[in-house]
Order: C-alpha cells, then structure tokens, then sequence
C-alpha cells in the first residue's frame, strides 16, 4: 500500500514537473507510419478526448500539441509505452538512453527525478505494481512529453543556446520527432545508432569522449617537466619514459615502451601528437607541444562537448556533393556524393578580420576575375597608398571606376598578381565572403593560416574547378587552364549549386579513427563555453 501511495504522489508530482517543458522543431522528415492497428502489439487504447485533456492541462503550444495528435492518431491511440501488465522494453530503454546522454553530455538539465521514481516504483520484488487507468495515461503520456525534449535537447542542441550570439549563422538541423519516436517505438529503444539523426563525426566524437572520461577517472596525469629547452631523437632521461607513458595513453605510442631512449618510435609518436593538434609535425618536443602534452583531460573533455553540442545542429547525412571549410583547421574539404574526395588547404581571415560561420550554395566559377576592392580596404589601405606614390593604382593594376562620396570606388584588372588570383567561386551571401586563388602561395606552407581579410584562399584553386565543372564536358582540364589565364574575366554557371558549409570545429575524429583538436583562434569555444558549463 505504501508504494502504491508513493507513486501516486510521484504522478502528481511529475505533471508538474512536465508543465511548459517543450521545444519546437519543424517537421520535415517523412515520417515512419508502420505502427497500425492491424500489427499492434498491445491492446491498451485511450480515447482522443482525454488527450486534448491532458494538452490542455500542460498548456502545450501549437506546435507540441501536434506532435501529440500525429503520433498517436496514427497509431489509432494505441499506449506507446504500455501493456497490461506493465511498461513495455521500450519504456526502459528509452530512460536508459537518456541516462546514458546525461552522463557523456555532462547536461542534467533533462533529468526528471520524479519520472524515474515512477519507474522504480513501478518494479518491486521482481514484480510490476499493478496501474489504475487513469495512471497509466499519465504515465504514458509523460514519457512521450519527456521523449520529446530529450529529442529536441539530444539531436538539435540547446535551444537556450542562441547560435547567432556565439557567432554561428549557419541555419540549425531540423528534425522530424515524431518518425523519431516512431522508430524508437518498432525497434523497442534498441539499435538507436541506426535511425538517431546524428552524423557519424558525432558518433565518432562521443566514442573519444567517453575514453577521455575513463582517463581523467584514472586521474594519472602528473606534470611533465624537464629543465631543456627541446627534447629529440637520441637523448635520454626519465622524462622521456613518462612522455611515451602519455602518449601511449593519447593513443599516439602504438604500444608501451618503458625504455629512456628517444627513439624512432616516440618520433613517430610525437609526429602524430603534433599533426592531430594542428602543429608543425616536427617529431621535436619544444615548450609549445610539452604544454600540449601537459594539458589535462578536463580541458580536452571540454573542448569535446563543445563541438558535440555544434554537431547537433548541422545535417545528419548530405549524400550530394558539398564544400565544408574547417576555419581551425585551415582545410577545405570536398565531398562528392557525400563521401570526401579530397581536402586542400586554405588560409581564412584573421582574428581581427574573422570569416564568419555560414552556409550557401556555390553557383558561380568566374575565371581571370576583376577584384572589387571593399570601400574599407579603400579607406584604410589604398587611398593612404595613393597619397604616397600617385602611380599606386597603376602599379598594383587597378582602376578607379567611379567615387562614392569623397572614396573612390576601385577594382583590380585580371592578372597574376590579382588579389584573387585566376579564378573564384561565388555563393552569394550578405557577408561578402567567396573562395578564390590567390598569387601568395607561401602562405599555405604556414601551419596557423589566417591571413585574410574573411575571404577564403585555396591552395589547390584548378582543382576545386576541375570538380566543379568535371560534369560538363565543355570545360575540359585545358580550357579551364586556359580561361584561367585568358585575361578576360568569365562567368560560368554551375548547372546545380553545390552546397557550401563554413564551418567552426576544434575537435573532430577523422575517416581514419584519429582525434584531432586545434586552438579556438576567434574565441567561439570560449564564448559558447560561458553558456554551456556555469549552468552545470
């Protein structure tokens, strides 16, 4: 009798705990509409009515009143969650799988202690505690209310999170909740992998995070410190036996080696420590990539819940042709079909000069193009060039075409020493932001690339058109050269637009199962950081 008490006071308690906790997605995933009458699995139903009840009590909002109605008028208001003699496998594995989201996520904030004592005290001794009706509704229709936020929060992010604030302008992943949860339904909560809309660089990442937190629980990470300026191939010390210690640890020494000898094999290790954290891979260990070491888990942990929470709001899947550049990484990266096809390096805008995050369709190739100098480059770089030397528009190949104001309105001829080098790629964006060539090749050979004024160079421009163009059989190999060095400036139109992601991420595990992490050059981590973490 006591439990049965308990639980109804937990009942009356979890109805309030639910009221006004809802977030919004719109649907635009076609939905999986294979649970009907004919291959229910219970024969638990509830009327329509009651329903609306219950919707009007939480005074849900349009939007999450119609998740309801979809979901269960298609499934002729069949329980979800239920049989008669208890809560369904699905019930379990559902809570277990949110558990599961708080503890690697580090969010408790979707945690309802009182719908977990529910289901506690719904088994005792081995045996289910039998339900009134009027109970079982409300049990049922507060796992489908708390499914639904964990929904929202697990694959969309946090809605209290304003991406334009931290700097993110690429528009938010949109998800179909209700298919969601119609598939989780059929499958009983299992195999969640294979239809949860998450990208596989997010299951990658939360595969590292998870051994991250197995290494801080370890809490073996003393300092590293030695009184040399540089460690390298041939010397020898303790530190060198606790250095291969740590990054057998980090996964980067294949295999424990106790030995105090800086050989091949810590060289090679030391090489891979320094490439995946986006340093000159020089195999020598100076200050800079001994700090790196010394860094502790924590701060890795951090910087990988950071980037989990950004690939919450991008796509799923894109199985087309697409353009992703990685600012931290100074990479492009081409996906053909959705698979990479191959990645060049770029050099991005500087710290005072940021390229912004955001995305686009790529619809024009425009070879030996004309440079439109912004007004603010006028301003501040090319009139004080003028009032030095009277001949700097001519010697730089530029002409003035009109004035605005007391600023002349200037652009630059095609030519080798154009800014924007022989060829550009446009998706049309109110940032002013393109790809383009660029005649200072020496800057690619830098490790950290932001040189720009939030323009993106390319290292490998004629391959990026090659890709671009290879369907249409008029654009050759040759005529691409050519027109790249004709002179006269050339439009061409892309028969379809190719989607251009301008991306922000410092943490990432690449296509061959590697962890890499750069440095947060514009402070994005940190401002998103100051949301995530003092909430926690």
């Amino acid at each position: 009798m006591k439990q049965r008490i308990v639980f109804v006071i937990s009942l009356s308690c979890l109805f309030v705990a639910c009221h006004n906790r809802e977030h919004t997605a719109p649907v635009v995933e076609q939905r999986d509409t294979t649970i009907t009458v004919s291959n229910a699995y219970t024969q638990l139903f509830f009327d329509s009515i009651a329903l609306e009840q219950y919707i009007q009590r939480q005074q849900y909002s349009d939007t999450m009143a119609n998740r309801f109605r979809s979901f269960y008028n298609a499934r002729n208001y069949q329980y979800a969650w239920f049989f008669n003699d208890g809560p369904a496998e699905q019930a379990y594995n559902f809570l277990n799988l949110q558990s599961d989201y708080i503890a690697y996520s580090g969010d408790s904030s979707l945690y309802n202690p009182v719908l977990q004592q529910v289901f506690d005290t719904l088994k005792t001794g081995g045996h289910f505690v039998p339900l009134t009706d009027s109970n079982r509704l409300k049990a049922e229709l507060s796992l489908t209310t708390q499914f639904f936020r964990y929904a929202a929060k697990a694959y969309q992010g946090d809605s209290n999170l304003n991406a334009a604030d931290l700097k993110w302008y690429i528009p938010r992943k949109k998800i179909d909740e209700v298919a969601l949860l119609d598939s989780l339904i059929v499958h009983k909560g299992e195999k969640v992998s294979s239809y949860e809309p998450v990208n596989i660089y997010y299951q990658r990442l939360k595969q590292k995070l998870l051994d991250y937190y197995a290494m801080e629980r370890s809490g073996a990470w003393p300092p590293l410190v030695t009184t040399r300026k540089k460690l390298e191939q041939g010397d020898t010390g303790t530190i060198i036996a606790a250095i291969k210690h740590r990054l057998m640890l980090l996964q980067d020494m294949p295999s424990a080696d106790s030995s105090l000898l800086f050989n091949d094999s810590l060289k090679a290790a030391v090489k891979k420590f320094q490439l995946r954290n986006g340093m000159q891979p020089d195999g020598i260990i100076g200050a800079a990539t001994l700090r790196k070491m010394n860094e502790p888990p924590q701060a890795a942990i951090r910087k990988m819940l950071i980037n989990l929470e950004r690939m919450r709001w991008v796509p799923a899947e894109i199985n087309s042709d697409y353009l992703l550049v990685n600012i931290p990484d100074f990479k492009l990266h081409v996906f053909e079909n959705g698979s990479l096809s191959f990645s060049m390096n770029v050099v991005v805008g500087t710290t005072q000069h940021n390229t912004v995050v955001f995305s686009g369709n790529l619809k024009y190739v425009v070879f030996s193009p004309y440079w439109n100098v912004p007004a603010s480059i006028v301003k501040n770089e090319i009139m004080p060039g003028i009032a030095k030397n009277k001949n700097y528009i001519a010697r730089h190949n530029m002409e003035i075409t009109g004035y605005s104001g007391t600023i002349p309105v200037v652009r630059q001829k095609p030519g080798p020493n154009n800014s924007l080098g022989r060829v550009k790629f446009l998706f049309p964006n109110s940032y002013n932001i393109y790809l383009h060539d660029t005649p200072q090749k020496s800057l690619f050979g830098e490790t950290k690339r932001a040189f720009s004024h939030g323009c993106i160079r390319l290292n490998e421009p004629r391959k990026l058109a090659e890709f671009l163009l290879r369907k249409d059989s008029a654009w050759t190999a040759s005529k691409i050269t050519a027109a790249m060095n004709s002179g006269k400036e050339r439009y061409v139109t892309l028969e379809e637009p190719v989607k251009v992601f301008i991306g922000y991420f410092t943490a990432w595990v690449d296509s061959k199962g590697v962890l890499n992490f750069r440095d947060d050059i514009y402070g994005h981590d940190a401002r998103i950081a100051e949301k995530m973490f003092t909430k926690y």
